[in-house]
């Protein structure tokens, strides 16, 4: 069984331009490459399973292979308690898990298999109320935050 262990990677900047750190559970693999156990909450482009090389200023990351699995965050005003109680069943129903929870979000993966309709009919269907947001975490470019990423057309493209 692989060794599981924590690491800090650069989740962005606080408004004082100090360095915000996430901790991510991975595993470690062969030839440096670690594999996410979790989607991240902060830190855009990955999602649970993916498998990464890490830079040696550990701010920036490579990816080498792309799990399948997108990174949903559920931002709410509120605790999320009631809303983990309706959503985390409709999603666990679809294959997918939670990944975090606090008190005010929750972080899923999902696999993009169940198309993105699917995936945002339903969380659609519990947010939005002025009370919860959510947003995917490894769909768009990190830079723009509007540019497809499309990785999923080669973990989609048929065998």
């Amino acid at each position: 069984m692989q060794a599981l262990q924590v690491i800090e990677m650069l989740a962005g900047y606080d408004p004082s331009g100090q360095p915000v750190l996430e901790r991510l559970q991975v595993k470690e693999l062969p030839e440096d490459k670690l594999q996410l156990v979790r989607s991240p909450a902060f830190i855009k482009g990955l999602a649970s399973g993916d498998i990464i090389k890490l830079g040696s200023d550990r701010q920036h990351f490579e990816i080498v292979q792309h799990s399948g699995n997108l990174s949903v965050v559920v931002f709410s005003r509120g605790d999320v308690k009631a809303l983990s109680e309706v959503l985390t069943p409709e999603i666990e129903k679809l294959g997918g898990s939670l990944d975090l929870e606090t008190d005010r979000m929750l972080v899923y993966s999902v696999h993009v298999s169940l198309g993105f309709k699917t995936v945002e009919d339903i969380l659609n269907k519990h947010t939005g109320s002025g009370e919860s947001i959510w947003q995917y975490g490894n769909v768009y470019d990190p830079a723009d935050g509007q540019t497809p990423l499309n990785w999923w057309l080669d973990v989609l493209k048929p065998q």
